[in-house]
């Protein structure tokens, strides 16, 4: 009944001492012996002792965990200033030693430490982004890259992340986008040579460019074209080609232009018929780089000119009759005027003699008769002055005989005058 009406320790402030009070009470209630007493006692003092020991290992556990964190927080802070090159952040020095208790510590670390993380990971992505920058124009340069062709973010070293350390891969970039850029002003003059050679010669520059590379054609972006060392050294030997081509085709046209000229001169072509032949003509005494007209080197210009050719010589032996005699007759003029006399009839059945031989060669006889009114021209040149002479004194002596002639008539009509009665 008394331990019934005790007030109740827990509805007012409860401490060690008042629940040994009330410990005791109960015991006293009990009636329990001393010797139990001090065995609960002990036996509560002990369970007290673990109470705090397991309290003070908590806390010395605690205690390690935030030293060991404020030593990695310290380790990381060094390691992330070393690694950015820097003795600051933002212009606030980093005190090389903080006082204060551990949590202080902590917190007076932890805005360095979450700047140079943040400062950290920006400075990675630029690393990265040159870094790939290069390993691309690099790639593109060896040809190992194709076009349009992307390479994985690149591992980046995070044991350097100083601005030295960057502006040097920067300058490493400026390198090779300048060679990059030169490779590409040289690819495009080779481009510009290509289409223009390939306009000249008439042949398809999409299909002749696209064999050196695909990316070369106009339709896609100057950046996009490749520049490798395979690239330029292809095109460089597609102009060389191209150009050889073009000297070719050149000579081919003015050997085919100085054929059709002789042989429009030979049989006295119109001017029509030439006419239809200016665009093989034109280029007859050109120089190489004079000559730039889109087709004028074409294949089917060379086979209009080369059948031509063959059409006029076919027609040329077809009227080699006509014209051999036309070449006598120039040749018997030259002789007349010069006033050697030649046997005309024998020279002309000759001609007719070698035109009805199974061995005849048209060119062979033309130029034999040239050959023959070139002497005499040289010859006539040679009578010149003896000609001039002989004319002078032939004009002399008719001049001579008109005056005679004249004197006569003059005295006969004089004489008739007279005898006259009238």
């Amino acid at each position: 009944m008394g331990v019934a009406g005790h007030n109740d320790p827990l509805l007012g402030e409860t401490t060690c001492g008042s629940l040994l009070q009330q410990l005791q009470l109960i015991w006293d209630e009990v009636g329990e012996s001393d010797d139990d007493r001090d065995k609960m006692l002990l036996q509560l003092e002990q369970e007290c002792l673990d109470v705090y020991r397991r309290k003070v290992d908590q806390a010395s556990s605690s205690r390690a965990r935030l030293l060991q964190q404020l030593a990695n927080s310290k380790s990381e802070l060094t390691r992330l200033l070393s690694s950015l090159g820097e003795l600051s952040i933002s212009g606030v020095i980093v005190p090389d030693k903080t006082t204060g208790t551990i949590k202080e510590q902590l917190a007076a670390t932890s805005p360095f430490l979450e700047q140079l993380c943040r400062k950290k990971e920006k400075r990675v992505k630029e690393f990265a982004d040159v870094q790939l920058q290069i390993q691309t124009i690099r790639g593109e340069i060896a040809g190992t890259l194709q076009v349009g062709d992307h390479l994985e973010m690149p591992h980046v070293n995070e044991d350097d992340l100083s601005m030295k350390k960057l502006n040097e891969f920067l300058f490493e970039l400026q390198a090779l986008q300048k060679e990059k850029s030169d490779r590409l002003h040289k690819i495009l003059d080779f481009v510009s040579s290509v289409h223009d050679l390939c306009s000249v010669l008439g042949m398809d520059f999409l299909a002749t460019v696209t064999e050196v590379h695909p990316s070369l054609i106009d339709s896609v972006g100057a950046h996009s074209k490749s520049v490798s060392d395979e690239t330029i050294s292809r095109l460089s030997k597609m102009v060389t080609e191209l150009k050889e081509e073009k000297v070719k085709r050149l000579g081919k046209i003015q050997a085919l232009a100085s054929q059709l000229t002789d042989l429009w001169n030979l049989m006295d072509a119109t001017v029509e018929e030439r006419q239809l032949f200016d665009h093989v003509t034109c280029n007859m005494s050109s120089t190489l780089d004079r000559v730039t007209v889109p087709g004028a080197l074409a294949l089917d210009v060379i086979d209009q000119a080369e059948h031509e050719v063959e059409r006029l010589d076919q027609l040329k032996a077809s009227r080699m009759k006509d014209i051999a005699f036309k070449r006598q007759t120039e040749l018997e003029d030259i002789y007349a005027q010069a006033h050697i006399a030649i046997d005309t009839s024998a020279a002309r059945d000759r001609i007719l003699s070698v035109i009805d031989s199974s061995m005849f060669e048209p060119s062979e006889l033309l130029a034999d008769m040239e050959n023959q009114i070139l002497k005499a021209k040289e010859e006539a040149s040679s009578r010149k002055d003896i000609l001039e002479k002989v004319d002078r004194w032939m004009l002399a002596c008719e001049e001579e005989s008109w005056l005679e002639d004249y004197s006569r008539v003059r005295k006969i009509c004089h004489v008739t005058l007279s005898l006259s009665p009238f």
